[in-house]
């Protein structure tokens, strides 16, 4: 009984920090703000717990069948839990209601089991050896679920099967107990057959689990008229692709990152002002970019003899190095034999790089969370400095001046508050209306050069990036916070406009 009950407390600690990791991963790729998820839900689920802990004491007959109960309730929550929030994401209202009550259920369910099993084991060891065994078998189980969580369950079975697969585990521990000869009693025939049906509705979500997500994606994109052609899930984000008539879109955590139709407009902008200011360029780096349009744009000018992309999501770059509707849009760049492909985060990657290059495309997403924000921080841009020499141009993409100002002029500031010359700059991209960029420079000099621009060009040209550094009133300069690593605040400017408009 001893060692039975001991690695259920195992499996408990591992489902239920499970359920917790699944529903602040899925709440950030749904709502945005990592942070803010995350601290939200781990609030409310450890709350939970300590009501479902409180709750134990008016457990006080049958406690097995009681533990086995609650075992086979908390496999159908939390089993069923990414599939509930992912399809009713477009039908609830209040989403976040739905999402704090389902993460609530689970912890109240969570610690009930605790409670219930040091009740049960209180006569198998004295008080002191009971509590250090039982919260040693808990401590482990969180641990296992802590790395096992990132590096294995989420890039190979994603959010929904993970949670079937942990819900049947659940349900799998209460069947041990039942078919163990601890169990008797009139009511066990029962249970036993509830725990056997239990167990194959989780098997049965579990084997659909690719077609359960590929549906609540359908749900989520075909409201546009989108239909989903790619989906899947890295230890870092959420990769879509969807394509309608005119073209194709891609979606990191479902936030749109670029339309096949007209991303040309944002990837011109953000490219070919740096070239007018070092036309010969040879050696260029990209942070950030693992589409390749970013490096298609680079790689038009013959003068680039090395290109250096640096991107932390290894499943992005490797679709778009690969799959042939990826390499239509990007023209193959990520396999061209004069870029150098580096998986890695970008900041860490400067830290240990010596290189110096003539131009720098800093192409991160939005700073909608902290491990974004840093990127656009005084400590990265100081670190940045040490690879440019004063000649050296970086460009940045800046988020839009027209819905977040703030946040704009926060990176432009921040960028001179580093010791960067800088050139603000924007354009109309249709999929996202007005967008932001900032030039910046350690030499104050910046004379325009268009001779050695690309033909192919559809957009870009001197009368075009003319009309680019113009800021009409909406869009003007703003005095804001210089972005720390201490403060963030271009998060918290990011979150409040944006907010707005969702």
């Amino acid at each position: 009984m001893r060692l039975l009950l001991l690695l259920s407390v195992a499996i408990i600690a591992t489902s239920g920090l499970i359920y917790e990791l699944i529903a602040g991963t899925l709440a950030s790729y749904l709502l945005g703000d990592s942070v803010t998820q995350f601290s939200t839900i781990i609030g409310v689920y450890l709350f939970a717990m300590g009501i479902g802990s409180f709750l134990s004491k008016y457990f006080q007959k049958d406690l097995l069948i009681a533990f086995i109960t609650i075992e086979i309730l908390v496999g159908l929550v939390g089993g069923f839990s990414s599939t509930a929030l992912f399809l009713l994401f477009n039908f609830v209202q209040s989403f976040r209601l739905l999402l704090y009550s389902i993460v609530g259920v689970t912890g109240i369910l969570v610690g009930l089991e605790i409670p219930l099993m040091m009740r049960l084991l209180r006569d198998e060891w004295s008080f002191s050896d009971l509590v250090s065994r039982v919260f040693s078998f808990d401590y482990a189980g969180a641990l296992v679920a802590s790395l096992a969580f990132p590096l294995f369950f989420v890039p190979n079975l994603g959010l929904i099967k993970t949670a079937f697969f942990f819900g049947a585990m659940n349900v799998v521990v209460a069947l041990l107990l039942l078919f163990s000869p601890l169990v008797s009693g009139k009511n066990v025939l029962y249970t036993k057959i509830i725990a056997i049906l239990s167990l194959l509705i989780l098997i049965t979500g579990f084997i659909f689990g690719n077609t359960i997500m590929q549906y609540t994606e359908t749900l989520l994109y075909g409201s546009n008229g989108e239909k989903v052609i790619y989906s899947t899930s890295s230890p870092y984000q959420r990769i879509t692709l969807t394509a309608d008539k005119q073209g194709t879109h891609l979606y990191l955590n479902g936030n749109l990152q670029f339309y096949s139709a007209d991303e040309y407009r944002y990837h011109e902008a953000l490219i070919h002002p740096a070239f007018t200011l070092f036309p010969l360029a040879k050696n260029v780096l990209i942070l950030g970019g693992g589409d390749g349009c970013a490096a298609r744009e680079v790689l038009k000018y013959t003068t680039v003899e090395h290109l250096t992309l640096v991107d932390l999501d290894a499943k992005m770059t490797d679709f778009f190095s690969k799959n042939p509707l990826a390499l239509a849009i990007n023209k193959g760049s990520l396999g061209n034999k004069r870029l150098k492909l580096i998986n890695g985060d970008a900041f860490l990657w400067l830290k240990n790089n010596q290189n110096k290059y003539d131009i720098v495309i800093v192409d991160f997403p939005d700073p909608s969370n902290y491990s974004v924000g840093k990127l656009y921080s005084t400590a990265f841009y100081r670190e940045l400095q040490r690879h440019l020499s004063p000649e050296s141009i970086v460009a940045v993409q800046s988020t839009s001046p027209f819905v977040a100002p703030k946040a704009y002029w926060c990176i432009n500031n921040t960028l001179s508050a580093t010791g960067f010359h800088v050139i603000p700059y924007h354009n109309y991209v249709p999929s996202f209306g007005e967008w932001g960029y900032v030039l910046a420079s350690l030499s104050p000099q910046f004379t325009p050069d268009y001779t050695h621009l690309p033909p192919d060009l559809r957009f870009f040209d001197s009368t075009a990036f003319a009309g680019m550094m113009i800021f009409p009133k909406d869009m003007g300069f703003r005095k804001t916070a210089i972005n720390q690593l201490n403060n963030q605040a271009l998060v918290q400017y990011f979150e409040e406009e944006w907010r707005k408009v969702q």
